[in-house]
């Protein structure tokens, strides 16, 4: 017993001292050994745990299943209306890409890097991410940091960790700069242009312009603005909780869209008119050339339209519009009175 107790106490001081001697060739390989076993425990603790609460808690689980149940459903009908509308588009535009499109990745802390450091922490790394290429975290609906991928480990860099950088908008005006980690739930932006607006209680949202996070992805609210030689520098307070960082969502692709690869000149649009079979279109032709006049090369054809080509001036005709000849014969007539009859004179009539 002493003997295993002895060996056991040596390799404890052996392992203490090479984990605090900053080599990471000897971290790396320690790290590649101790964190499959952290990973499969975790992987059965996680399973224990449920299952303890899926038969402890059934009543809770099954009220609160049937309360989201209920709003699925409703949202399952409002999102097959929207597919059958989807489908039309597609058939139109057969070039948009189809949805889902597999951008985000869930990853998991296994453990943090050092035992006195709460910024930088070691995930599982999830299929396809590329060796030294910076990926966005989000922790709910809010930024949690930045993860890279080295010696085949996927190591996290939470918001109060100074590795953490990425570009961000503050204010209204959306004035452009760089966050920068601090210290706890505290980060800088810096670069901000002089002549941009920023204030205390601006929100803070990424860009989407560094191929690290979406657009518009909240980040913290502005505490304090500085002035330091020709830029703006702002204090922000983070959403983020970095002191329990259990699941996150991976980016992997930021520029994954809808209409990504699209080709405009790819389109299949129904003709305005449905085609006429053959005998409709004969007899449509027989018809057009029966009214159809040949019209010689130097002919002008008329132009026919019901707009004059050019009114100088008012036409009396269209204000007061003649009348049919015989109407007015008519009124000719009436308004011709008899003529009265003189007597005839006569030689007897001297007075």
């Amino acid at each position: 017993m002493k003997t295993r107790l002895v060996i056991i106490v040596i390799l404890l001081l052996v392992l203490t001292v090479l984990l605090t001697r900053n080599d990471e060739r000897i971290t790396d390989t320690l790290l590649g050994i101790i964190n499959p076993i952290k990973q499969n425990y975790k992987n059965i603790t996680q399973n224990l745990e449920d299952k303890s609460h899926s038969y402890i808690f059934q009543k809770e689980s099954i009220e609160k299943l049937s309360r989201e149940n209920r709003i699925l459903r409703k949202r399952l009908l409002e999102q097959t209306h929207y597919i059958k509308q989807v489908k039309n588009i597609y058939d139109v535009l057969p070039k948009l890409s189809r949805l889902p499109i597999h951008n985000i990745s869930i990853t998991e802390t296994i453990s943090y890097v050092k035992l006195n450091s709460f910024s930088q922490i070691i995930l599982t790394k999830p299929k396809g991410l590329l060796e030294e290429k910076l990926y966005g975290l989000i922790q709910g609906t809010v930024v949690a940091g930045t993860a890279q991928v080295r010696n085949n480990q996927l190591y996290g860099y939470l918001t109060s960790d100074e590795k953490c950088r990425f570009s961000v908008f503050a204010g209204e005006e959306k004035a452009p700069g760089i966050a920068i980690g601090v210290g706890k739930n505290e980060m800088i932006i810096k670069f901000i242009p002089k002549w941009h607006k920023v204030e205390v209680e601006d929100k803070v949202v990424t860009s989407g312009l560094d191929d690290i996070f979406f657009a518009d992805v909240p980040v913290g609210v502005v505490t304090k603005v500085e002035l330091q030689s020709s830029y703006k520098v702002a204090h922000i307070k983070t959403y983020s909780d970095i002191f329990h960082p259990k699941t996150f969502f991976l980016i992997n692709d930021t520029n994954a869209t809808l209409a990504q690869g699209f080709d405009s000149n790819d389109t299949r649009l129904n003709p305005p008119c449905p085609k006429l079979k053959s005998q409709d279109q004969n007899q449509s032709q027989e018809h057009n050339e029966t009214n159809l006049t040949v019209v010689e090369h130097n002919q002008t054809l008329p132009v026919i339209s019901s707009i004059p080509s050019r009114i100088d001036q008012t036409q009396e005709e269209i204000i007061e519009p003649e009348t049919p000849v015989e109407k007015l014969e008519a009124e000719k007539v009436k308004r011709k009175k008899p003529k009265k009859k003189k007597p005839k004179a006569s030689s007897l009539d001297l007075f």
